[in-house]
């Protein structure tokens, strides 16, 4: 689905990725993983044509990724983007034209997508009265509404209680078993590990572990993620001071 061929990307004297390669296969949850400062987010942001990278291929179903294929990318950020003095629904409305649906279409998708999560009393409510839990399943629904190919969550259970995040773990995958490919971002060992197929873990610009997830705990019995995570990174760290 997603094929990322040595990567590379600046800012200044920075080097935010380092020779990067992944590939996300097709109906699979990727976990991309890292500490702050890796790398992630300006991945995020080259596959989306947000930024352009230095060097380096992106391919998106086998050819070379174009602003016209990011309508098939459904990209819910770390930063939330909602308008706060605009009601919950005719932002949704909104953002769903944005992305290609015509006005009956999104909102029967979106009356579909708020009784299913039991969001419909906030339809009228302005965005700015709900907490940032709230605020986050709004934006989720926009996310998946078009129905993406590829869909990318950042941190996606940041503000959300156990309940929640329980919820949207069950509606991502979901999805998967519908046929989307989802790249999914976080700091959240646990639940990278209960929701993912593949992972890849980057620190100081480089990729420094991939593969199925099945495969990485067997090469490390009795290890969970957060264990592999914290050694492989401490491990690259070292090497990088030496």
């Amino acid at each position: 689905m997603l094929t990322i061929e040595n990567i590379t990307k600046s800012f200044g004297t920075f080097r935010a990725l380092d020779g990067v390669n992944l590939h996300v296969r097709r109906g699979t949850v990727f976990g991309l993983l890292g500490p702050n400062g890796a790398g992630k987010t300006t991945l995020i942001r080259l596959i989306n044509q947000i930024i352009a990278p230095d060097s380096g291929t992106i391919l998106f179903d086998g050819h070379p990724i174009t602003p016209a294929d990011v309508m098939q990318i459904g990209y819910l950020p770390e930063e939330r983007g909602l308008y706060k003095k605009m009601r919950v629904g005719e932002q949704c409305i909104y953002l769903a034209r944005l992305k290609g649906l015509d006005k009956s279409t999104a909102e029967h998708r979106l009356h579909e997508w708020f009784d299913r999560l039991e969001i419909d009393s906030w339809w009228n409510r302005r965005v700015e009265e709900l907490s940032k839990g709230m605020q986050q399943k709004v934006q989720f629904v926009v996310t998946v509404l078009h129905n993406p190919s590829l869909l990318i969550f950042d941190e996606p259970f940041s503000g959300f209680d156990p309940v929640n995040a329980d919820l949207l773990k069950h509606e991502i995958l979901h999805l998967k078993e519908q046929g989307a490919t989802i790249i999914f971002s976080t700091h959240n060992m646990p639940s990278a590990e209960e929701l993912c197929d593949d992972i890849a873990l980057i620190n100081h610009a480089r990729v420094v572990l991939s593969g199925p997830l099945a495969d990485i705990k067997g090469d490390n019995p009795g290890k969970d993620l957060d264990r592999i995570f914290i050694d492989t990174v401490r491990g690259t760290s070292i090497g990088n001071n030496q």
